[in-house]
């Protein structure tokens, strides 16, 4: 994905952080998608030769990661693409899992019928990205209907602190769906919790967000140890 450097006319209609922001879009992908690997260096030279622009909006597009949990910026050693050790992700994905179960149980209390409209729409486009092999799509989505429930939890503490902590596992929850078989498993999870949401079963909803965070950590760390054994 190529960002084009805005030739002078241009350069007033695109301003810089609009810039940046296409840069960290782009630089996103290829991280997401596994072409610039877990604790691999960015290297700075090849990436404005690539992307067509200066070491600034570059620079500005690595902050924004940085804050996502997909850069680690390294005073005076430059930037490398966050890695977390499987002991880091055991313990994170729990805490995560219990923030998401209690942000789901208070969905079902406090969503307006419109929020779960909406969120069973999104969960058939999410459907229709599984279909269509979509994995960026599928992503999107998946993040978009997980914001849509913490914000109809009403819980503005519980937002703070599941920022915190999603941050630092924001990669590695998209590559837990790196084979068929659990891409599809998490479609179904997430039409379960649809379907429980549009009932405001508050007591199934929290239990199924809690599982479905802890079935990503057992297929990463699955991944993971796949990988380690045909390296």
């Amino acid at each position: 994905m190529n960002v084009d450097r805005p030739v002078p006319e241009q350069a007033g209609l695109l301003a810089r952080p609009a810039l940046a922001v296409q840069v960290a879009d782009a630089l996103r992908n290829l991280i997401l998608e596994g072409e610039l690997k877990g604790g691999e260096k960015i290297r700075e030279i090849e990436l404005t030769e690539r992307f067509g622009v200066s070491r600034t909006p570059l620079r500005e597009a690595m902050k924004i990661l940085a804050a996502e949990g997909l850069i680690d910026l390294i005073p005076n050693r430059g930037a490398t693409v966050a890695r977390r050790s499987d002991a880091e992700l055991a313990d994170a994905f729990p805490v995560l899992a219990a923030l998401e179960g209690i942000a789901g149980t208070q969905a079902a209390e406090r969503a307006t019928d419109a929020e779960i409209a909406e969120i069973g729409r999104l969960t058939a486009r999410l459907r229709a990205a599984v279909e269509a092999g979509d994995r960026p799509g599928y992503f999107e989505i998946n993040q978009q209907i997980h914001a849509a429930i913490l914000a109809a939890s009403r819980n503005e503490v519980l937002a703070r602190t599941h920022a915190t902590v999603a941050g630092q596992i924001h990669r590695a929850r998209y590559q837990a769906n790196l084979t068929r078989s659990r891409w599809e498993k998490a479609m179904a999870e997430h039409e379960r919790i649809a379907e429980a949401l549009a009932t405001r079963d508050a007591a199934t909803l929290g239990p199924l967000l809690r599982d479905h965070m802890m079935a990503k950590l057992t297929a990463i760390l699955g991944a993971r140890r796949d990988k380690t054994a045909t390296d």
